[in-house]
């Protein structure tokens, strides 16, 4: 399996947990909307009965078991209720919070204090404003008219218990508690695996600056050795070179997972040298352009992994080119910030892939792991406190990667 596919797979995995968590979500608002439903259908039962017992105690004769229907219209104590008449007089109240408290605790209606009778009527005529009630009663599922004489009507409106509102928001608070819970969990695992990474990272950077050390030595001995022998200088000299490239790798990642010392540098000039190396060392089918702005500004840097940056960068955009094509370096300033955009005639990147091509272990290459931009991102974000994104790609024409530093 190669690192695309690996890469491919952590995403789907990141879809699967995001499809699972959607799903429960979903279940479970589905069920509390269905509970909340059930205990409203009940209510609705509930006051039925009640205007039921209401109208047969007004049409009650001295044989009627008036306990009885007190008792029923006496059990509700949570669902609040007017009774009123066809001209909006209220007979009879339950269950409301009133906004005045000095009122004893339900009296009569006209014995309430004007602000709360003024509520209770507001509560009565706010669906429908003066609407008749008999013709609310045939719109508003709240209403109930009660027949108590053939041409006698009152009328029940009821709302939601505080208990039934209390649950109609639940779902939306436990859809946020899960939205959040997801969210930490999500962040949590993606802080464990980033910070595991970086263990990983420093641990094989050190690894790799140790085993490098024993076969550098022996080199820098070689080399002495073959110029005493008289060897021709012109080898000598670009097997020198090579060597102390080496110690400079090395040193690059020695300096992997500990804070560097930042210097000042002047761009131009660190670019120019960086590429120096390149130049000799990459198909002479690959042309390097150099657009240096006339001002060269000053930026913070460790030259060693800066340069290293732009070698990564370089030789991915040979990679891109098949070894033949154009690389133009462009340097230059926007207000505070110094640029450095390096563009390549190379297959391109796909819009979706502009965030992805930094992460661990993407590749489009039969050969590599998929480390190389991974590396640069960290090193001009995390110790240069810069930015670096692909500017713009349309696949088969090239890309444009853009770093971005402060300037001092």
């Amino acid at each position: 399996m190669n690192r695309l596919s690996i890469y491919d797979n952590q995403r789907t995995g990141k879809l699967i947990f995001l499809a699972i968590g959607i799903a429960a979500i979903v279940t479970v608002m589905l069920i509390s909307n269905n509970l909340v439903k059930a205990l409203a259908q009940q209510e609705r039962e509930r006051m039925n009965i009640w205007a039921q017992a209401t109208e047969r105690l007004a049409k009650a004769d001295a044989d009627a078991d008036f306990e009885f229907l007190l008792s029923i219209i006496e059990q509700n104590n949570s669902i609040p209720v007017l009774v009123a008449d066809s001209d909006f007089n209220i007979l009879e109240y339950r269950n409301f919070h009133l906004p005045d408290t000095r009122d004893e605790a339900e009296p009569g209606f006209e014995q309430l204090s004007e602000r709360n009778r003024n509520y209770l009527l507001k509560r009565l005529k706010s669906p429908g404003g003066d609407t008749p009630l008999h013709v609310m009663a045939t719109r508003d599922p709240h209403f109930i008219e009660v027949v108590i004489y053939e041409n006698t009507r009152q009328y029940i409106y009821y709302e939601d218990s505080i208990l039934l509102r209390r649950l109609a928001w639940y779902p939306y608070v436990q859809l946020g508690v899960m939205i959040v819970l997801l969210f930490v969990i999500y962040f949590a695992v993606i802080y464990t695996k980033r910070a595991e990474q970086n263990r990983v990272w420093v641990g094989l950077s050190k690894e790799t600056a140790h085993q490098l050390g024993t076969p550098i030595s022996s080199l820098m001995a070689w080399t002495q050795y073959l110029e005493l022998t008289g060897a021709d200088k012109e080898v000598t000299s670009e097997i020198d070179k090579d060597v102390k490239r080496l110690s400079v790798i090395a040193d690059r990642f020695s300096k992997i997972g500990s804070i560097p010392e930042l210097q000042l540098e002047y761009l131009n000039d660190v670019v120019e040298n960086s590429l120096d190396y390149m130049k000799n060392r990459i198909s002479g089918k690959v042309t390097i352009n150099m657009h240096l702005d006339e001002d060269d500004h000053g930026v913070r840097l460790s030259r060693p992994l800066f340069e290293w940056v732009m070698e990564n960068l370089t030789k991915n955009a040979v990679d891109a080119m098949d070894g033949e094509g154009r690389i133009d370096i462009t340097t230059g300033a926007d207000k505070n910030i110094a640029y450095i955009e390096v563009a390549d005639t190379g297959k391109g990147i796909a819009r979706k892939n502009f965030k992805t091509v930094f992460n661990p272990g993407y590749t489009t290459k039969k050969r590599g792991w998929g480390l190389g931009l991974t590396l640069v991102k960290r090193i001009i974000e995390d110790y240069h406190g810069g930015r670096i994104f692909v500017k713009s790609s349309e696949p088969g024409q090239g890309t444009v990667f853009r770093i971005e530093l402060p300037i001092l």
